[in-house]
C-alpha cells in the first residue's frame, strides 16, 4: 500500500490553483494545514549512471515522507541491499516544501541521515513553521538538520516547481502580490536562525546554495 501510494502521488501533477495556495509565500497562512512536498530523487550507481524521478506527495508532517524512505519507497536499496547493483549506490534528494519541517520531523530525520551517509538531503522551504519564537523547539529543530548536513534555504523563486510539478500548460508562472517582498524576508530570517546554530557549532560546516533560477 505504500508503494502504491507513493508512485500514485508521483503520477500526477499539481493543479496550477493548489500549487499557489499552498506555496504562496506569505507570513500568516491560515488555513493550510497540510504540507505539500515537491521531491526530485537522483540515483547513482556507478560514475556514468544516474537516474531520477520526481513528484509530489502531501501529508500534516514530513515523518510520512521519512517513512517512505525507511520503507524504500521514495529510494530503492538505500540501506545497501536487495538488488544486485545496490553497493555503492548514492542518492541526492531535493525536498521544496510548502512549509518547513516541525521539530519533531526534524529530529527524526536528522537521525536517519546519521544513518545514511550515502543519501544527501537539500531542503527549500516556501514558509518557516512556527519560527516566530527565537526559543522555539521548531528553530532549534532546523539548525539540527543543518548540523546534520542538509542545505536548508528558502525558495527563492518558484518558476522551477511550477514548470517541473504543475499541470501548467505551457502557461507562464504569473508571480502573486508580495512574492519577491516575502522571499527576502523569509531567507534573512532562515539566515538569522541558521547562524546562530552555526556560532553554537565549530566542528560543522554547511554551505547554502540557491538551485532554482
Amino acid at each position: 500500500q505504500v508503494m502504491k501510494t507513493y508512485f500514485l502521488c508521483l503520477s500526477v501533477l499539481l493543479a496550477q490553483n493548489k500549487f499557489i495556495y499552498h506555496y504562496k509565500n506569505m507570513r500568516w497562512a491560515k488555513g493550510r494545514h497540510e504540507t505539500y512536498l515537491c521531491i526530485v530523487v537522483k540515483r547513482r550507481v556507478r560514475p556514468n549512471s544516474l537516474s531520477f524521478d520526481f513528484g509530489h506527495l502531501r501529508n500534516r508532517h514530513l515523518v510520512l515522507f521519512l517513512r517512505l524512505m525507511e520503507a524504500g519507497a521514495l529510494c530503492p536499496c538505500l540501506w545497501g541491499y536487495g538488488a544486485p547493483d545496490s553497493v555503492g549506490l548514492c542518492y541526492s534528494v531535493t525536498w521544496f516544501c510548502s512549509w518547513s519541517p516541525c521539530s519533531d520531523c526534524s529530529y527524526r530525520l536528522a537521525q536517519f541521515l546519521s544513518q545514511n551517509p550515502n543519501l544527501r538531503l537539500r531542503i527549500y522551504v516556501s514558509r518557516l513553521y512556527f519560527c516566530d519564537p527565537e526559543d522555539s523547539s521548531a528553530r532549534e529543530g532546523l539548525r539540527m538538520l543543518q548540523r546534520a548536513g542538509v542545505q536548508i534555504t528558502t525558495i527563492s523563486t518558484v518558476v522551477y516547481c511550477w514548470q517541473t510539478f504543475v499541470a501548467c500548460r505551457q502557461r507562464v508562472f504569473k508571480a502573486w502580490d508580495g512574492l519577491h517582498q516575502n522571499s527576502v524576508q523569509l531567507a534573512r530570517k532562515l539566515n538569522d536562525i541558521l547562524q546562530v546554530g552555526h556560532t553554537h557549532t565549530h566542528t560543522h560546516t554547511c554551505t547554502h546554495t540557491v538551485l532554482l533560477s
